[in-house]
């Protein structure tokens, strides 16, 4: 090879590399808009599907739903959702047992239970302070949350901020030649002092 000639078997490599990265970006772009189409269609249809009659059929629906639940307290951080579904299986078919959990995956001691019959519920209730894992299960009817019946709680003050919060200072009329609040002294007559 003669110095001035350049190894051109490296840059073609590298422009095939290139052009093969290319192509599987394009690919994979291709992909994406296809699966952005489809879920645009499933959520079309669902929404389609959820919410024929309004809002007041899905309140409705998810009020018939709550009828067929009940809340469980209590629950042990380490039990699972088929555990809770074998203790309430005696009430009757169980539906989906749910464990709520924190934004960490943490389980937060409580689940909700829905059965299939309405009559299943009353029989769960008979299950109240029954015991799972060892702890006594706190069991009652499911309620409705109600949109915008948010509860109105006042305002508390903070018993660890000190003093509670008080209005504007409202200055007097006039202020007193000794300051406000300060009572005034009466000297005797003194000696000459240039501090004073």
């Amino acid at each position: 090879m003669v110095e001035g000639d350049v190894d051109m078997t490296g840059a073609d490599a590298n422009e095939a590399e290139l052009d093969d990265m290319k192509k599987r970006l394009k690919e994979i772009e291709d992909e994406a808009a296809a699966l952005r189409d489809m879920q645009a269609k499933v959520e079309k249809e669902m929404g389609s599907v959820q919410d024929p009659g309004g809002s007041g059929a899905s309140q409705a629906s998810r009020e018939e739903v709550d009828s067929r639940s009940v809340f469980v307290g209590n629950v042990d951080y380490s039990c699972t959702p088929e555990e809770v579904q074998q203790h309430f299986q005696t009430c009757g078919t169980v539906n989906r047992v749910t464990i709520r959990t924190d934004k960490y995956g943490q389980p937060k001691g409580y689940a909700y239970v829905e059965f299939l019959e309405t009559e299943a519920v009353q029989e769960a209730l008979l299950l109240n302070e029954t015991e799972l894992h060892g702890r006594q299960l706190k069991v009652t009817a499911k309620r409705t949350n109600k949109p915008g019946m948010k509860q109105f709680r006042p305002r508390r003050s903070n018993p660890y901020a000190g003093f509670p919060p008080r209005g504007a200072f409202a200055a007097p009329y006039f202020y007193p030649a000794y300051g406000y609040g300060k009572i005034p002294r009466f000297r005797m007559p003194a000696r000459y002092s240039p501090y004073n």
